[in-house]
C-alpha cells in the first residue's frame, strides 16, 4: 500500500470490524497489543485503517476475539488480503484520485450495481469516443497522454461487465442524458446504439426516466449503490465536483429507497430501449 495514497475503504472496513470485535470482547488496545506482541498504538492504527493489519495478525485477532463462525472468519480474512493485494487499478494510482481507485475496486467486487444517472451515460456503458468527449470537456487543460491514461483506466474498468462473475447492473438514465449531444451527433448516435446493445446482455437492465415524469426522487443528481458479499456492507456512491462521497448504513438505505422510487417512475425496460432507439434514429 502506498502511504501517500491515504486510507482506502477496504482498510477502513477492516479496521472498523476489528475494533467492534475487540470492544465486544471487552479488551483494551493495550491488552490486544500485548497479545500480538505490539504496542496499543499499533492496534489503534489497525482499527483506524491507517496501517491495515496483515492477514496473520487478523487471524490471531479473530482467535483472540473468539470469532468461530466460518463465514465471518473467512470474510474478514479475505478482506485482509484484499487490503494489501494489488489490483489492476493500482497501476493508475498516480493518474486518478483515491476515490476513483476505491470505486474501481467496488465495481470489481460488487454482486449488484444500481445506478441513477441524470446527465451522463454511466462509465461502464460509455463508448470510447463518448468518454473522450466527456473527459476533454471536464479537464480541458489535461495533456493528450493524461487523457489517454484516463480513457485506458475507464475502458479497463468496463471489463468487469464481461467477467464470469460480472455484477448484475441496473441503470436508470434520465432522458436528458440521452438527448445531450456529447461529442456531436455521430458520437451520440453510436453511444445510444451501444446502450441498446448492452440492454440485450443478461446481466444488464437499462431503464429511462422520461422527461414527462417531471420532478423525481433525486433532484440533486446521480448516485450508485453497490451490493457486495460478506463481510462488506452495501455502499452508496455520490459523485460531486468536490470529490466522491461514500455512504453506508442508513444513508445507503435512503438512496436505495430513492432508487426504487425512480424505477417506479421510469419506463419499462422494453419501452426504454424503444425510446433509446428512436432518439438514435433521429440522429442518423
Amino acid at each position: 500500500m502506498n502511504a501517500k495514497r491515504g486510507v482506502t475503504l477496504r482498510s477502513q472496513w477492516l479496521g472498523k470490524q476489528l475494533r467492534e470485535l475487540r470492544e465486544a470482547a471487552n479488551l483494551t488496545l493495550k491488552e490486544t497489543g500485548e497479545f500480538l506482541q505490539r504496542d496499543g498504538s499499533t492496534v489503534s492504527r489497525f482499527e483506524a485503517g491507517l496501517y491495515p493489519a496483515r492477514t496473520p495478525d487478523v487471524i490471531a485477532l479473530l482467535d483472540l476475539y473468539g470469532v468461530a463462525g466460518e463465514q465471518r472468519r473467512e470474510g474478514l480474512i479475505r478482506l485482509s488480503r484484499d487490503v494489501w493485494q494489488s489490483g489492476w487499478w493500482d497501476a493508475y494510482s498516480e493518474d486518478v484520485s483515491l476515490g476513483i481507485v476505491d470505486y474501481a475496486w467496488l465495481e470489481s467486487r460488487a454482486q449488484q450495481i444500481r445506478s441513477f444517472d441524470a446527465l451522463v451515460i454511466p462509465g461502464l456503458l460509455q463508448t470510447q469516443h463518448y468518454m473522450e468527449a466527456m473527459i476533454r470537456a471536464e479537464d480541458s487543460d489535461a495533456s493528450p497522454d493524461q487523457i489517454n491514461r484516463w480513457i485506458e483506466f475507464r475502458r479497463t474498468r468496463q471489463q468487469v461487465m464481461m467477467a464470469k462473475d460480472a455484477p448484475n447492473f441496473v441503470a436508470v438514465l434520465d432522458e436528458a442524458a440521452l438527448r445531450r449531444l456529447v461529442g456531436g451527433s455521430e458520437v451520440m448516435r453510436d453511444q445510444l446504439d451501444q446502450l441498446a446493445a448492452a440492454a440485450g446482455q443478461t446481466n444488464t437492465e437499462i431503464r429511462v426516466l422520461p422527461l414527462t415524469a417531471g420532478a423525481h426522487a433525486s433532484p440533486d443528481g446521480s448516485f450508485r449503490i453497490f451490493e457486495l458479499p460478506e463481510p462488506y456492507p452495501a455502499v452508496a456512491y455520490v459523485p460531486s465536483p468536490a470529490g466522491a462521497i461514500y455512504a453506508e448504513a442508513e444513508a445507503a438505505d435512503r438512496l436505495k429507497l430513492k432508487f426504487d422510487r425512480i424505477c417506479h417512475d421510469s419506463l419499462t425496460a422494453r419501452k426504454s430501449i424503444e425510446l433509446i432507439t428512436a432518439i438514435a434514429e433521429d440522429l442518423r
